[in-house]
């Protein structure tokens, strides 16, 4: 497996398509790894330099020193981009991942060309929300979130109809290194953009889903009104739209990433 060195770590990556092409770095949320990304990776690579990764605590990714913070979370997608090579690309983050895109957006502006922030939120949760989540699963592990995990990613007729999906991405959840987790928990708690994302300049485009209990519609009208010029769309489907909502959710960012 491909991995980026850090200073406190290394970081795992996998890229699809022709490196000559537009990048495009994609950002997963909380408790999921690049995996969630299968689908719009292989729509898009024909036409983009796709590169994915996992969050430092995540997958394949080392948890690092400490609890990241929302700024080292954004360094890391830096480092990543200087260890390929890449001095701009477009970004996709979803929920934890929007929150890095955010960052980059206000403290890395060069590196940006198009930013998309999917179920996302300049504020996610509030303090003692992640303070007890993070301790929560530093005593029990992580079936202490995977058992309840389901009806806060999907719909309830998405559960029904897709189980098979439902149980890999549950699956993965319980699989994920517990002090890692809360060190993102961590970081969560203490992330708020709402102040900083009027300074977001790059053309943006922000997804929310109809049914998400977490980052709800309003979260992310609130969001794309405090960005100049952005976009506002609205899937149906809950917290993890762009597997709820593949085809939808693809087809939002092909339309947006080459016009």
């Amino acid at each position: 497996m491909p991995y980026a060195h850090l200073d406190d770590g290394r970081l795992h990556y996998r890229t699809d398509g022709d490196r000559s092409k537009p990048c495009l770095l994609l950002s997963n949320s909380l408790g999921t790894d690049l995996g969630m990304w299968d689908a719009q990776a292989a729509a898009l690579a024909d036409d983009f330099y796709v590169v994915r990764y996992d969050t430092r605590g995540h997958g394949g990714s080392a948890r690092g020193d400490g609890s990241p913070g929302i700024a080292r979370l954004g360094l890391d997608a830096l480092g990543l981009l200087d260890h390929l090579g890449i001095t701009r690309t477009h970004f996709c983050g979803i929920s934890m991942g929007g929150l890095t895109g955010q960052w980059l957006g206000v403290h890395a502006p060069q590196r940006v060309h198009k930013l998309v922030l999917a179920n996302t939120a300049a504020r996610i949760g509030n303090l003692d929300g992640w303070a007890t989540r993070a301790a929560l699963v530093r005593v029990e592990g992580m079936d202490a979130v995977a058992d309840g995990a389901a009806s806060r990613w999907f719909t309830a007729p998405f559960i029904a109809g897709q189980p098979a999906v439902v149980r890999h991405l549950v699956g993965r959840l319980r699989e994920q290194d517990a002090e890692g987790y809360a060190a993102c928990c961590d970081a969560l708690a203490r992330c708020d953009l709402r102040e900083q994302v009027q300074g977001i300049a790059s053309p943006t485009l922000v997804i929310a889903g109809r049914h998400d209990p977490v980052t709800t519609v309003a979260d992310g009208e609130w969001l794309a009104g405090q960005v100049a010029g952005a976009q506002l769309a609205v899937l149906e489907a809950s917290h993890l739209s762009n597997i709820e909502a593949p085809e939808e959710f693809t087809a939002l960012l092909q339309r947006f990433l080459r016009t």
